[in-house]
This record gives structure tokens, sequence and C-alpha cells, in this order.
């Protein structure tokens, strides 16, 4: 299976911006010969949307735009955040492929400390969703649904995932590129599962997001690292049905699966098939390395700074400067 992990720049409110962004996207991983396409959480909206969500007629611009996105899914299949209203509102990844919505798989932890406050806008969803990707069955999660230890990881890789696709708009703190993915490395060893992470990327307001998109192997390797604090595509082949060596020599699988009991019937949703010829040339993605503490605080700001000034239509920026250093720091920062 060939992946490309989109990780773009939205804009929080432009459907239209961002649609056209994602379908630009999609067009250069199908050129590349992707069977799998994913973007981050909330990508047709930009993220956090934030009090949007409380206009009807905002959510229902932003429905129409993911049936547009849709009916360019045809000959890949698109994993893309959106938010989804079905009696409550819910922040949903949609499976989208032969032209139409598959299926939606709506986030089950809704972080509600620090700068998130999901729990105001979204109601938590449950329901385990598989979907059928040639011989492979894939599950999709939601940010902070990776981030617990325990379900709905867990019940996906005992329902079959051998893959497990985790869309998200994670914010950026110093070294959090590192922590993000160690916790995804666990992951992946615990559940004898491959791990796809496709992270947003750029600045809104008071947030910044680092990208660092990755995809990690059932024993824990990361096989694929974005950049950080840039847009990157990054497509990577995969064969997620080694996962099955591994399971049936792990015993801690059955005892987890005991522990679990009957996880009842999870729905399997045939989304498609890989189309790409068995001696093409294999992708060849980057292990992007990560930048030092320092660079990471200058990148940051720039990119916190710049997006800042073009997300919001400012055409002129007026530095106060004081002739000390820290004025002379935010001069050469807004120069950059």
């Amino acid at each position: 299976m060939r992946l490309a992990l989109a990780q773009i720049n939205p804009i929080v409110g432009d459907l239209d911006g961002n649609r056209a962004l994602i379908l630009e996207r999609l067009e250069e991983a199908k050129g590349a010969g992707a069977d799998l396409v994913v973007f981050p959480e909330l990508a047709v909206t930009g993220y956090p949307p934030e009090d949007l969500l409380l206009r009807p007629g905002f959510v229902r611009a932003a429905e129409r735009s993911l049936e547009q996105i849709a009916r360019a899914a045809r000959g890949a299949v698109v994993l893309v955040g959106t938010p989804h209203l079905d009696r409550d509102l819910y922040n949903a990844c949609a499976v989208c492929a032969g032209g139409e919505v598959k299926a939606l798989v709506k986030k089950r932890f809704l972080p509600n400390y620090g700068v998130f406050d999901e729990f105001r806008y979204f109601a938590p969803g449950g329901e385990l969703v598989l979907f059928e990707h040639g011989d492979v069955l894939v599950g999709a999660t939601i940010c902070e649904d990776m981030w617990q230890p325990g379900p709905p990881a867990t019940d996906l890789s005992l329902a079959g995932a051998e893959l497990i696709v985790n869309i998200s708009a994670s914010p950026f703190h110093l070294l959090r590129d590192r922590e993000r993915e160690e916790m995804f490395r666990t992951r992946a060893r615990d559940n004898s599962v491959y791990v796809a992470f496709c992270n947003t990327v750029g600045g809104q307001d008071e947030l910044i997001f680092d990208g660092h998109s990755l995809v990690i192997d059932d024993e824990g390797t990361v096989i694929a690292r974005a950049p950080g604090f840039e847009e990157a595509l990054l497509v990577v082949d995969v064969d997620p049905s080694s996962v099955l060596t591994r399971r049936l020599t792990d015993g801690r699988r059955r005892a987890l699966a005991q522990d679990r009991g009957d996880l009842g019937p999870v729905p399997v949703i045939h989304a498609g098939a890989p189309r790409r010829a068995a001696d093409g040339a294999p992708a060849q993605p980057p292990l992007a390395p990560f930048c030092g503490e320092l660079e990471q605080m200058r990148i940051a700001l720039e990119l916190g700074l710049s997006d800042y000034v073009r997300k919001n239509g400012f055409h002129e920026v007026i530095v106060s400067v004081s002739g000390g250093i820290d004025s002379a720091l935010v001069a050469a920062l807004a120069e950059e």
C-alpha cells in the first residue's frame, strides 16, 4: 500500500481555500501513485474553528465542501478531518472513496485542557469502524484518541486493524515532536500495528502546529518523517500484513482480548484496493531530522508571526524598537 500524508496549512473558516489546497495535494498524491491519502484533523474548516461551529450555516457549508472533496476521491481513498452534524456535532474523520463519503469516524476523546476546548463544541463518538483496502484492514483515529493507552487503538487492533491512521492538529511546544513520536512508537509496539500520523502545520492566532507527520512500523521503528514547520507530502510504501506474524507469537494480545471481552460487531467497509503495479519503483520517503531547541524556537516564532499576519490579511508590521536586545530580536524575526 502506498500512503501519502498531506501535511497542509489550512486557514480557519476558509472553506473554499482549504478545499482548493486539499484537492491540489490530492492530485499530487495521485500522481505519486498513492492508494491512501491522509489529511489532518478538521482540515476542511481549519483548526480550531471554535464558535464558527455554533453557526448551522457554516457547518452545512463545510458538509457541502466535504462532498466536493469526496467527488474527487476516485482512484484513491481519502481520509480528511471535518465537522459532522448528526443530531449533535462531532469532530470526524471522513473516509472517502469512489466519489462518495463511505464512513465518518467520530472522535472519542475530546481534550478540554490547556489550549483545547472541544467539549464546548463536540459530542464524543464511541463506535468502532474499520475499512478494508485490498487485504489490509485500516482503523482511523483522531488526535487525542491515540494519546490514550487503551481504546480505541487497542480495540481497533483486536478487531483486526493492521494499520491505524491518526489525523491530528497537535499544537507545538518545545520538544513536543520527540514526546509525540515516542508515544506513537509505544502504541505501535503495544498493539502490533503500523501507525500513520498526519499532523497539520502552521500558525493560527496564538497556536502553532509543527507538522512532523510520520509512519511507524509494528516494531516501533520510524520509517518516514516529514519536516517540521512546513507543508509536505510524505509518500511511503508499507506492507502492514507483516503484523500477523508478530500477533500470532504474542501471548499478551490474547490476554488483552480476553480481558476486553467481546467487542461486538465491528463494521468493515470496503474502500478500495491497491492500484500500483507490483514492479513500480518504491517510494523513497525522507526521515527528516529534528531541530535543536533554539532552532525550534526561532522557526516556530517566525511561522507563528508570518501566518498571523498572512491569515488575518495584514499588509504591514510596525515594530516599536527601544534599542534593547529584545526589540532587536523581534525586528529580526519580523524581517525573516
